[in-house]
């Protein structure tokens, strides 16, 4: 069974001044295969900079296996494209969206409610909450071995959220594939996730359902 195991992660990044861009403890948990952890919290706490850490895009300590593969033993583009990070507005390297797919066919198009003419459209036409069910989907159509979400649905309406959630489940029993979402929205993540993880005074705490107590802390 694939699984997304942090020892020690703590993203180590710096501004201009040298200082450190946040505080956090560094954490500790695993990601079984299929299973969906959910991270919320207060701005400012890491939550995007622990993804960042994991997904090897900015300074970090500690080591990430995947599937008992370490991190530091592969490259980092390889590692990237198995362990893929969703940012929650993505960069697109040309003006039209056929370029970033592989192949003709797009996988997943209908079930976010498109059809292929839109693969056409310049993605300066596209709204906000178009190009980010199109981040999502080219994403999936890589077929990474576990995924890194932050806030993948905050632009969506109910209408696309639903479909968002149901094609990211559906894609991590599927493939079995770890899913670590960041979300703002409490109620999404007791929908989309097995486990939720709350970021609070610089430590990472598991909540446990059904109760307003925190279960154990994840920073070491």
């Amino acid at each position: 069974m694939t699984a997304l195991r942090l020892v020690d992660i703590r993203n180590d990044a710096v501004n201009e001044n040298g200082e450190r861009v946040v505080t956090a403890d560094p954490v500790n948990f695993t990601v079984a295969g299929g299973e969906c952890i959910g991270v919320s919290g207060a701005s400012g706490t890491g939550k995007t900079l622990l993804l960042r850490a994991i997904a090897d895009l900015d300074p970090n300590s500690g080591e990430v296996y995947l599937d008992g593969t370490a991190r530091s033993q592969i490259s980092a583009p390889e590692w990237r494209a198995r362990v893929a990070y969703v940012p929650a507005e993505s960069a697109w390297w040309d003006e039209r969206l056929s370029p970033h797919f592989h192949g003709r066919r797009v996988k997943h198009l209908q079930r976010l409610g498109f059809d292929s003419r839109i693969l056409s459209a310049p993605i300066s036409r596209l709204s906000t909450g178009e190009r980010q069910r199109f981040a999502i989907l080219r994403t999936l159509n890589a077929t990474p071995a576990a995924l890194l979400l932050d806030e993948p649905t905050a632009s969506l309406d109910s209408t696309n959220r639903e479909r968002v959630e149901r094609l990211i489940k559906d894609y991590s029993k599927t493939h079995d594939a770890p899913v670590i979402w960041i979300s703002h929205d409490t109620r999404q993540i007791r929908r989309v996730a097995d486990r939720h993880l709350r970021f609070h005074k610089g430590r990472l705490r598991e909540v446990l359902r059904r109760s307003r107590k925190t279960a154990k802390d994840v920073s070491a």
